[in-house]
């Protein structure tokens, strides 16, 4: 599985996963397989808004999720910092066959709108849902960061 880290979320990510506000949260947004623009040209992108404003389309019949069991972890042996989370099942999907997923960080799950979300990572992902229960096994670090300095 091929992931991108958006130019707006380097050296962030791990901040915002880790923000305790009450109505904030990392989702999952599942993108169409058909038009789904380059990694190039996707990383430029600040808001999910500005992800799906050119040929990139939500595919909105399976729906986002919101990420459950979200963990940041420092790892002083290592220097470096991983986020992870547990494992997203869709019980029933349907609809077009998904090419990637992004993962955003929502300000506010109670009224944002897409001009707020801020895309974190990208994960290639070829599924058709065809009505059959669907887990995607997110990596165990869907995010790692380190320093070389």
């Amino acid at each position: 599985m091929a992931t991108i880290v958006f130019n707006t979320a380097l050296g962030r990510v791990a901040s915002l996963a880790a923000l305790p506000a009450a109505n904030d949260a990392l989702v999952l947004v599942p993108l169409e397989a058909s038009g789904l623009e380059t990694d190039a040209v996707l990383r430029d992108k600040d808001t999910l808004a500005d992800v799906v404003a050119g040929s990139t389309n939500e595919q909105t019949i399976v729906g986002r999720k919101v990420l459950a069991g979200v963990a940041v972890t420092v790892d002083d042996t290592n220097d470096r910092v991983s986020i992870s989370a547990t494992n997203v099942t869709w019980s029933s999907p349907t609809g077009n066959p998904v090419g990637a997923v992004v993962i955003c960080y929502d300000p506010d799950t109670t009224g944002g709108t897409d001009a707020d979300l801020i895309p974190l990572t990208k994960h290639d992902l070829s599924w058709t849902p065809d009505g059959n229960a669907f887990t995607l096994t997110l990596p165990g670090d869907f995010y790692r960061a380190s320093s070389t300095a």
